[in-house]
């Protein structure tokens, strides 16, 4: 075919040249932690759920003429209702579990047990000191659906106007900008409170040698606890979504549930086994890291002229945290572990810093860091291509990914306008 040619098929159909160049360089390609997670409403929509959407909208058009027909019609509209807006289900358990908290009788069986799913529990008398127990874990379901509340009310109700506000037309786009934003969102909030808790303890700036000398940590005050817990419940309602997008999975999607599934490990053995000082920076690294992955990337959906800046930013961020950080801990664990602080294995102690626990924390915290080295690799990729190929870091989450999103983008624009 001719240049003049070329030119013309271009001038006809002018996304292509556009989709070829992107699927080379991305920065939606690195699926770093929570952000390789969709939401409900961000997963892929399959034929037979947009056919039946339809056969439900089709029933609801249908007259009426019996009591039941009407009731069935209720459930029918508050079905579709749900399928549009994910945000519906979860708000309605945390509404009725409020309510039902309030309204009932403080030494009702009841209303105690949703104390011990909203309220921190274990307050020990006389101090601003929390303990442990299995109530944590009433505490951590809770509020894993309080996070798919808010992710599922932010996506349908803030971020999907505000990223049609900024000219998101094709709805696979629109969809990874919601994720993203959603992330950063999160982290904005997550990062700071991390480093403040950081900032009141002897291990502030990612000290590492006072996390040894004064374990175990039995306690923490309400805050700490708050926010581990937390964490903890933002993980379990990530991973659930992530196991729940299998008809769509990511090019990294099993690098991916390993980091998922490692760090769900990394936060169940931190607080049960009293590293939870440790645990903290681990978050801080992830969390500050993430902040700027996914701002990075939303920056980039909406064209901010200042991406590749702010890009190359964030890759000295993601090195000093996830890597020099996080080999810094890992280093500790392998000398100062032993030699600083008690050296025992006791149960009825609940001394855990012994010959056990020092090659699982190890393990753990290296397997964090081989997944991180793998994302660092497709980061410099990328990086590289926005310096000698590109001129500028594009936006693709994978190869594969990019197709199956423009076929179905047709279908999925036709339901968000009946959803707006």
């Amino acid at each position: 075919m001719s240049s003049k040619e070329d030119k013309d098929s271009q001038s006809l159909h002018p996304d292509s040249a556009t989709t070829h160049r992107r699927r080379g360089s991305s920065i939606g390609k690195i699926n770093v932690g929570d952000t390789g997670s969709p939401s409900f409403s961000t997963m892929h929509t399959s034929k037979v759920q947009r056919k039946k959407s339809e056969a439900r909208i089709l029933e609801l058009s249908e007259e009426s003429k019996s009591d039941a027909a009407i009731v069935k019609k209720i459930y029918v509209a508050f079905t579709e209702l749900a399928y549009r807006h994910t945000w519906i289900v979860p708000f309605i358990v945390l509404a009725l579990s409020l309510a039902t908290f309030y309204l009932s009788s403080p030494e009702s069986e009841t209303h105690q047990f949703l104390a011990k799913l909203m309220i921190p529990s274990y307050k020990i008398e006389g101090t601003d000191q929390y303990g442990k127990g299995v109530n944590d874990f009433y505490f951590v379901g809770f509020y894993s659906i309080f996070f798919t509340f808010t992710r599922e009310f932010f996506m349908c109700c803030i971020l999907r106007p505000l990223g049609l506000y900024f000219g998101l037309k094709k709805e696979a786009k629109l969809k990874r900008f919601m994720e993203q934003t959603y992330v950063s969102c999160y982290n904005a909030c997550s990062g700071p409170f991390g480093i403040w808790i950081m900032s009141k303890l002897p291990i502030w700036l990612f000290e590492t040698t006072p996390i040894y000398e004064t374990y175990p940590h039995f306690t923490h005050d309400i805050y700490f606890k708050i926010y581990y817990l937390g964490q903890a419940a933002f993980w379990v309602q990530q991973s659930i979504v992530l196991v729940l997008q299998l008809e769509k999975p990511r090019k990294d999607f099993y690098e991916l549930v390993f980091h998922h599934i490692v760090t769900i490990a990394l936060i169940w053995n931190s607080y049960r086994f009293h590293f939870t000082w440790m645990g903290l920076e681990i978050f801080i690294t992830m969390d500050v890291s993430d902040f700027f992955l996914a701002s990075s990337k939303s920056l980039n959906y909406v064209n901010f002229p200042y991406t590749g800046p702010y890009f190359l930013m964030f890759v000295f961020i993601w090195i000093y945290l996830r890597h020099y950080v996080n080999l810094k801990i890992l280093y500790s664990v392998l000398t100062t572990f032993k030699t600083v602080g008690e050296w025992e294995l006791n149960w009825e102690t609940q001394q855990y810093k012994c010959y056990i626990s020092q090659p699982i924390v190890f393990f753990l915290i290296a397997a964090l860091q081989l997944v991180n080295i793998y994302w660092l690799f497709l980061i410099f990729r990328i990086l590289w291509r926005y310096v000698s190929v590109d001129g500028g870091p594009q936006d693709e989450r994978s190869d594969d990914e990019s197709e199956s999103d423009t076929e179905s983008d047709e279908s999925n624009e036709e339901e968000s306008k009946k959803v707006q």
